[in-house]
């Protein structure tokens, strides 16, 4: 009978493991529901609806930016920087949507400047890649759904949300080889190889179905691959600070920065493909 007793701590053990790796499904589930019906609204508006939303997106994550960056070393700024550069920036994107004319893209050095004495000066490289990203990814979210329409944007976020979800379950079911352990350790090839495959599914349905041009069997693991990236970038930067999560906003998924980080790196790869001409029209 004593023999059992090592056996049966580790069937224990096992289980209690297999209960805290799920632990956080169903606060993740219910706020992801509510981020999606956020989202989608974000998506079917247009004009100043789009741009305001887009912006109050981008203040949340410059919040977040400045406290991830500053936040540990009040010294360095006032208690109040991180909320003073998310509201500069919220008004500054929404400054360079509004404005006509390709100066105002030159306001992003407005909350670069005034975010500089607020960064750690470790971090400051760091603050300043992340601010184009953030504005990089807005601008690009609302010139791809007001020049492509809102089918492609549609695609892209789908590509993105597909991926993440299968990199998930099926990285947490079969687990494996770490994809990036030093700066992701939870990612798995397991994971992210099936978020490849995703993207390549649903590209290959949007063909066989005459809503896309073939090129998208390409283009869909791409959009896929730079929105991994994207999530990878903002893991890189909360292990280099030593947090969990950019902010606790979302019960399940930590903060925004956590929720659009893939978003980001798929939105600027979009960019440059529209700027080469090669983003593709679904639906067209």
């Amino acid at each position: 009978m004593s023999g059992d007793r090592p056996q049966q701590g580790r069937l224990r053990g096992a289980l209690q493991r297999g209960r805290d790796n799920w632990a956080d499904l169903w606060p993740r589930v219910l706020s992801g529901v509510v981020l999606a019906i956020l989202g989608l609204l974000l998506l079917i508006s247009s004009g100043l609806w789009i741009r305001f939303g887009v912006s109050i997106v981008v203040g949340l994550l410059m919040w977040e930016l400045a406290r991830l960056t500053g936040w540990r070393h009040p010294e360095f700024h006032s208690p109040r920087h991180p909320v003073l550069i998310g509201i500069l920036s919220g008004l500054v994107m929404l400054a360079m949507l509004v404005l006509p004319g390709d100066w105002p893209m030159a306001l992003v050095l407005v909350p670069m400047i005034a975010g500089w004495h607020g960064t750690h000066e470790h971090e400051r490289p760091a603050y300043l890649l992340f601010t184009l990203a953030i504005f990089g990814a807005g601008y690009a979210l609302v010139v791809v759904r007001e020049v492509m329409g809102l089918p492609t944007l549609v695609w892209i976020v789908a590509t993105v949300v597909l991926s993440d979800v299968l990199g998930y379950f099926i990285g947490r079911k079969l687990g494996g080889p770490r994809f990036w352990p030093a700066i992701s350790p939870k990612k798995t090839w397991s994971g992210t190889i099936a978020g490849w495959a995703g993207a390549l599914a649903l590209a290959l349905v949007l063909v066989l179905a005459g809503q896309a041009p073939w090129p998208v069997l390409v283009l869909g693991p791409l959009v896929a691959l730079a929105g991994q990236f994207g999530d990878i970038a903002e893991s890189w930067l909360k292990r280099r600070v030593g947090v969990k999560d950019s902010s606790q906003l979302i019960p399940g998924h930590g903060g925004v920065m956590d929720r659009f980080d893939a978003m980001s790196g798929a939105l600027l790869v979009a960019l440059v493909l529209l700027i080469g001409n090669l983003l593709p029209v679904i639906g067209g």
